[in-house]
């Protein structure tokens, strides 16, 4: 593994990604998209040369509950990106999340617009927002997660007007 390895986290685009945080997926090693996306073009913003973990939102007024969840083993952890339909859309129950994903170091949580960050249990609850200026939810959100060591985590926030 690279280290430190830093891992670019991004939720609900809505078919755009702010231009700031392209610049910071494009300088991580590994992106994660963990809610709604509008059409695959979207993705195409971020560089090829990446890892991308796409979970496909659900495009059609979120009538369908999805359930898609992707594992990512890293030295010293898991990571669960969970779509968001699985727990509860706006809501969901973080312990319900520890509950169902109790081997994870981070359960990545996209889908919803409010970023999120709970370190001060294990597993650790991220949600990074929205990636793109959607409705009226506020600005663009995103997380980078870097991980200098195999216990040493560690996530800023950046949120873009």
């Amino acid at each position: 593994m690279k280290t430190p390895l830093t891992i670019g986290i991004l939720s609900d685009t809505h078919g755009f990604i702010h231009e700031e945080i392209v610049g910071i997926m494009n300088n991580c090693d590994l992106a994660i998209h963990a809610g709604d996306i509008v059409d695959a073009s979207t993705l195409e913003q971020l560089t090829p040369k990446q890892q991308l973990i796409a979970i496909q939102g659900n495009n059609d007024a979120h009538l369908t509950q999805l359930k898609t969840v992707e594992k990512i083993t890293l030295p010293g952890g898991i990571i669960m990106v969970d779509h968001g339909h699985t727990h509860g859309h706006k809501s969901p129950s973080h312990d319900s999340l520890r509950q169902t994903y109790p081997e994870a170091r981070i359960i990545i949580y996209g889908h919803t617009h409010k970023q999120l960050v709970e370190q001060h249990t294990t597993p650790w609850i991220v949600n990074p927002g929205a990636a793109g200026q959607t409705r009226t939810h506020g600005g663009s959100k995103c997380l980078v997660l870097t991980v200098q060591s195999e216990q040493n985590w560690q996530i800023e926030t950046h949120i873009f007007n």
